[in-house]
């Protein structure tokens, strides 16, 4: 059995992330992570900011994002490696091998498909759902609001539709 921490803990933890992020000791920003896409297509092709607009605009932001997406990263392999001690390395999700099935390569294509339409869906509402369900919601900004409701609405429809678990 694994070690949780109380709800509790992670909300004060979220709350001093927040307040850390929006301060001029922090990002001075709300926290995000799909500005990195494109920050980092402009690292990895060599794009000019000065002709791409958008690139020059988000400079300053891509970075720090960039890093906060590693810290997330490595705190989550050392909180489930040290803490609740669940870390295993899988390609393929216990539910994905049950409802779908145990190709590796059907996994990886599905999960490129879902991505894209994420990073899509990102950038048409104007931040990701880290943007708008943790900065957005805690700032009761309207359109994260709405934008959260049409998130769990698809998520609901999605895994409704995609892991049917009626037996056939």
């Amino acid at each position: 059995m694994t070690n949780r921490l109380p709800w509790w803990v992670g909300g004060i933890l979220m709350s001093g992330l927040l307040l850390l992020a929006f301060s001029i000791y922090g990002a001075n920003r709300p926290i995000g992570a799909s500005t990195y896409v494109p920050y980092f297509a402009g690292i990895i092709f060599d794009l000019d900011p000065e002709k791409y607009v958008y690139l020059k605009e988000i400079e300053p932001h891509g970075a720090w994002e960039g890093v906060m997406l590693l810290g997330a990263l490595f705190g989550g392999f050392v909180t489930s490696v040290f803490i609740t001690k669940s870390f295993r390395f899988s390609l393929i999700p216990t539910a994905w091998k049950r409802h779908k099935n145990g190709s590796v390569v059907s996994r990886l294509i599905w999960s490129f498909i879902a991505g894209f339409f994420m990073i899509i869906g990102a950038r048409l509402a104007g931040g990701c759902t880290s943007g708008h369900f943790m900065s957005g919601m805690s700032q009761l900004a309207i359109s994260s609001m709405v934008f959260g409701t049409v998130v769990m609405i698809s998520l609901l429809v999605t895994g409704r539709f995609f892991y049917n678990t009626k037996d056939k």
